[in-house]
């Protein structure tokens, strides 16, 4: 299943949902995982989102291609995300997650991977069951 993180540089999560002009995408599995690409929407801050926040339907279109855009994704973690993004993930089948403060990339997907090598929870066995194993 692929994981995305919300990130400015790559290396941690510390970026909003809307502001993230990039997302390291990652490939995980119960025996292991692995980066597979940095998806890039903006350099630096994503202006389509920000700069339209006001604009409602026009907003509302460039958060859902970033939304469309992340759907082969199980799990975007982020720093912060709004409720209606947060809502129009979910209705992809995608699990929204923040993380109180910026944290390694490299920490929060070890833990994932820890739980779902225990007992996942019954969304996350989901989530694994609904993707192709390695």
């Amino acid at each position: 299943m692929k994981v995305a993180f919300a990130t400015t540089d790559g290396i941690n999560i510390d970026e909003h949902f809307g502001r993230a002009g990039s997302f390291a995408i990652f490939d995980l599995s119960r025996t292991g995982y692995q980066f597979t690409e940095l998806r890039k929407f903006a350099d630096g801050i994503d202006q389509a989102v920000v700069g339209t926040r006001e604009q409602g339907a026009v907003h509302d279109e460039v958060v859902q291609d970033k939304v469309d855009r992340l759907a082969d994704c199980k799990i975007v973690f982020m720093t912060e995300i709004g409720g209606p993004s947060a809502a129009r993930l979910v209705k992809k089948g995608i699990m929204p997650m923040k993380v109180k403060a910026v944290t390694a990339i490299e920490d929060s997907i070890k833990q994932l991977h820890e739980t779902i090598m225990k007992t996942p929870p019954p969304w996350l066995k989901k989530a694994l069951t609904g993707s192709a194993e390695r």
